[in-house]
């Protein structure tokens, strides 16, 4: 696929490894992250040699490279985008049964600074819907910061994307201390098959669920399932639980980021590395207090993400919290940064997660209908549909 972008000749065609890896590397160095611009912090993300690391656990993955002639017998990379195929729930019936639908995913969109504002972005994303209906997708659907008006506008401008729903990242720094577990909570891990038995039940109608939820729970990456219950709950097994669930219950899932990617806060002020030095100090010194130390994120670092956060009941907060700190433990134990999590604004656990707000992000989702049909038959768009209470965050994209 050849096509003009100003004075200068780009070609779409998918990415190649043994040619592309340096190209690409570039871009992405390019391209660091961050709401704060203008030479401020910014959030850079280190692919560890795998620029497919973010998409390669998905059922169906692609993604493509802009190239650009730079003379008579070189090329140069512009941009790259990477996108997956799935199916998830979009709603359900009235008899509450799930409704799948198959769907793209574009993220990783990449333009090199002078490149950009030349139509190169435009050309990867139609490429890659074009992929997307090739595949069956119904519909396209990406995320991005709130405050990223360039990537706003190209979407909801220019591709045709429709604002949808605004998810919040939850970030929390991993402590020097562990955390306390909590003594009003019970905490159980679950076999994979237990696990995906009890989402497919909680989750049946949130949007965005995985079809394939058993490839999540079962790959590498996942580190487990956990649910808290209130202490001194008898636990005799899953469907027990399925069939007579607690007043009150909390789930979670813990995913390790940090095998796959790492992170790096760049361009910090002198200052803020040395107080934040210092709570690591102090915690060292005296763990026993407690105090909140600020890991050192200007170095690589890691992170897990928390997904399939859930549960059910008033005190699902309180053992949803209990959970986090178990993971804190987890990441603590892994070397990780920080953990994340991202949940939407109306979720009813949402109160129990830990956060640091100056660490997190509110995030836009947009989306687009690809197809002419529905399979959902009369029940319609889901590009109409109102947001429900929860949303399932596949971690394989995060």
């Amino acid at each position: 696929m050849v096509e003009a972008a100003s004075t200068a000749t780009v070609v779409v065609r998918e990415y190649d490894s043994t040619r592309d890896r340096g190209g690409v590397e570039a871009v992405e160095h390019a391209c660091e992250v961050g709401s704060s611009g203008g030479g401020k912090m910014c959030l850079f993300t280190d692919l560890l040699g795998d620029p497919l690391c973010r998409i390669r656990h998905s059922p169906a993955f692609l993604m493509l490279v802009a190239e650009t002639a730079t003379g008579p017998n070189s090329t140069e990379i512009a941009g790259l985008v990477r996108g997956c195929v799935k199916t998830v729930v979009s709603g359900s019936t009235h008899a509450k049964d799930p409704m799948y639908t198959k769907v793209g995913y574009v993220l990783g969109l990449r333009v090199s600074p002078r490149h950009r504002r030349k139509g190169v972005g435009k050309k990867l994303v139609d490429r890659m819907e074009e992929w997307f209906r090739q595949t069956g997708a119904e519909y396209a659907y990406m995320a991005t910061e709130q405050d990223n008006e360039a990537s706003v506008r190209l979407f909801t401008g220019r591709c045709g994307y429709a604002k949808f729903r605004t998810p919040s990242v939850l970030v929390h720094p991993v402590f020097g201390h562990a955390l306390r577990p909590s003594r009003r909570a019970a905490i159980v891990w679950l076999e994979p098959r237990e696990a995906e038995l009890l989402y497919r039940w909680h989750f049946a109608g949130v949007e965005f669920f995985p079809a394939d939820i058993d490839a999540v729970l079962s790959n590498d990456l996942s580190l487990g399932t956990f649910l808290a219950v209130p202490a001194g709950a008898r636990w005799e097994g899953v469907e027990a639980f399925l069939a007579a669930p607690p007043p009150s219950w909390a789930v979670l899932s813990v995913w390790n980021c940090m095998d796959a990617f790492r992170l790096e806060v760049r361009g910090a002020p002198r200052l803020m590395r040395a107080a934040a030095g210092a709570t690591r100090l102090v915690d060292r010194a005296a763990p026993w207090l407690g105090i909140p130390s600020i890991p050192n994120l200007f170095a690589p670092f890691g992170l897990y993400f928390l997904y399939g956060l859930g549960g059910a009941g008033a005190d699902a907060p309180r053992l949803a919290r209990a959970l986090c700190r178990h993971a804190h433990n987890m990441a603590r134990d892994g070397g990780c940064g920080v953990v994340a999590t991202e949940v939407s604004a109306c979720e009813p656990v949402r109160a129990g997660v830990p956060h640091w707000a100056r660490l997190g992000a509110e995030d836009l989702w947009c989306i687009k209908r690809l197809a002419d049909g529905y399979s959902a038959g009369s029940l319609g768009d889901w590009t109409k549909a109102p947001a429900g209470h929860s949303i399932f965050i596949d971690p394989r994209e995060f």
